[in-house]
């Protein structure tokens, strides 16, 4: 007779990216057992693949863990956590004020959300006739560029020119997917410095998981505003 199997709860949230309704279940003992070993490693491409796996263990609707944008990763992952351990986390800050007390700080996971900069677009227009789509940067791209050996400047270009989705001249639109990666590198090499920074203004204000806390350092008696942004932050 074999032994019983229990049932996992399910829950519901909206993608920040584009309000898709998605179902996922909390961890289990093994998926638990699998961030633990990769947080224990410290190594960021170890604890990213432990990320990856858990979400597709425990996401039940249809989607592709690798094509989430990196915030809509980090906000799943956290309300997954949530759902799993508990819905406070306990965070350690800096007091502003004094740049060496730290204070503890507890933060309900429901209050975290993805913030939107009002002046985010992901539609580029390089001049009257010329511009492109972009699309987020995935966890993966995340990691490359910020984990990697190569320089800031060739970084830049690297995860610039992965993110391109399309590019058009007038009505003719031209999918980036259907060039090779030389190809992109040339149209990036060839636009001017306003028109490059229009890009880095597009990573700049995109969306990001951030919270915003008050902290009082038990010292001074001074309270001040934090804003924690970013996954591995709210973990500190």
């Amino acid at each position: 007779m074999p032994l019983p199997k229990l049932v996992s709860p399910t829950y519901e949230l909206k993608l920040p990216s584009t309000d898709q309704s998605i179902k996922f279940r909390p961890f289990l003992v093994k998926e638990e057992k699998i961030l633990l070993i990769a947080m224990e490693s410290e190594d960021e491409k170890q604890i990213t693949a432990a990320i990856k796996t858990i979400l597709k263990n425990c996401v039940l609707s249809k989607i592709k863990i690798d094509d989430l944008s990196l915030f809509d990763i980090e906000y799943l992952f956290l309300n997954v956590r949530g759902k799993s351990v508990g819905e406070e986390i306990n965070v350690r800050l800096l007091c502003p004020d004094d740049q060496e007390t730290y204070v503890d700080v507890n933060i309900n996971i429901e209050d975290i959300k993805v913030q939107k900069s009002e002046d985010h677009d992901r539609n580029i227009k390089l001049n009257d006739s010329v511009g492109m789509v972009m699309k987020y940067p995935n966890l993966d791209m995340f990691v490359k560029n910020n984990f990697g050996s190569g320089s800031q400047v060739d970084d830049v270009f690297e995860i610039a020119s992965t993110c391109i989705e399309q590019i058009y001249e007038g009505e003719e639109v031209y999918e980036v997917k259907n060039f090779t990666k030389k190809e992109v590198m040339e149209f990036l090499e060839s636009l001017n410095t306003e028109q490059f920074l229009m890009i880095q203004k597009f990573f700049e204000t995109m969306p990001k998981l951030k919270h915003m806390v008050q902290v009082t350092n038990p010292n001074t008696g001074v309270t001040s505003d934090v804003e924690i942004e970013g996954l591995a932050n709210f973990f500190a």
